[in-house]
């Protein structure tokens, strides 16, 4: 099943100056978090994907033109490093195709220029390439597949710190936790039938265009996770990230034993208030 990775953002919340790299590039310990997301797929057996790319398209292209396993690998090396045998890989059965979608377009756009890169598959997976999470990917394809849905995304509650504030006639009347309310954002993590181009037109954004349109027909669907997730739109996030994954604390790492530790609700999914992701 193909999985179709969002690379191709300014990501200027990551930007520490004009050369920084693209914000799928930045790193958690010797990786790139698009490196870990990949390798989260990878685990469910997921190993055809296709980068749409936009800023930064290079650098994307030169990190795997350019890759050694051996940075993540254990190997033997005989004969002065004239012969090295690799005790294990990471990306030697990976497929990956590399699709120029534009610099400024909308993710939507985006997924509409690698459409022909999907060939026959019914499903396939789409993710924005700097988020990570620990939730059963393949629990939540066979339910999709058993399902009439256009599409499905993963439902998170809110990870930030933010306080709501009740007022009322200029008085303070309560303040809220964002993270304690029952609400939920857009997880990043989705499944679609190719019948979700049928509500994409050019120049659209995926979620607030396609997947709008898809839900008032009944046909999105919500996972509702409580488990790990966390995204990298930040250089705080990032630091959080790098931290956990030098404690090896890293649920998402499921590649190395790890395992998913929340559970998972499927319902249908109302889009009402735009989720915010800078990629």
């Amino acid at each position: 099943m193909k999985v179709v990775l969002f690379c191709g953002g300014l990501g200027m919340r990551m930007r520490t100056g004009p050369e920084s790299l693209p914000k799928p590039m930045m790193p958690i310990g010797s990786r790139p978090v698009l490196w870990h997301v990949m390798r989260y797929y990878a685990h469910f057996g997921h190993t055809e994907f296709v980068l749409a790319l936009g800023h930064g398209a290079q650098a994307v292209k030169d990190y795997f033109l350019t890759y050694r396993e051996t940075s993540s690998n254990d190997f033997v090396l005989r004969r002065g490093g004239a012969e090295v045998e690799m005790l294990s890989t990471d990306i030697s059965d990976w497929t990956i195709t590399f699709a120029d979608t534009g610099v400024g377009s909308p993710i939507g756009e985006r997924l509409r220029r690698v459409r022909r890169h999907l060939g026959d598959d019914e499903i396939f997976l789409a993710n924005y390439g700097d988020v990570l999470t620990d939730a059963p990917m393949d629990t939540i394809v066979s339910e999709f597949a058993a399902s009439d849905a256009v599409g499905s995304m993963l439902t998170v509650k809110p990870q930030d710190s933010f306080h709501v504030v009740g007022i009322d006639q200029g008085r303070v009347t309560g303040l809220t936790a964002v993270g304690d309310m029952d609400m939920r954002i857009n997880g990043g993590y989705f499944v679609f039938r190719q019948s979700i181009f049928d509500y994409l037109d050019e120049g659209d954004d995926l979620v607030m265009d396609g997947c709008v349109r898809a839900a008032k027909d009944g046909l999105m669907r919500a996972v509702e996770y409580d488990g790990f997730w966390a995204p990298m739109d930040t250089l705080k996030e990032r630091s959080a990230l790098e931290e956990r994954w030098r404690h090896g604390d890293s649920p998402w790492t499921l590649w190395r034993g790890g395992r998913s530790n929340g559970g998972s609700d499927v319902a249908d999914v109302e889009l009402e208030t735009p989720s915010a992701s800078d990629v």
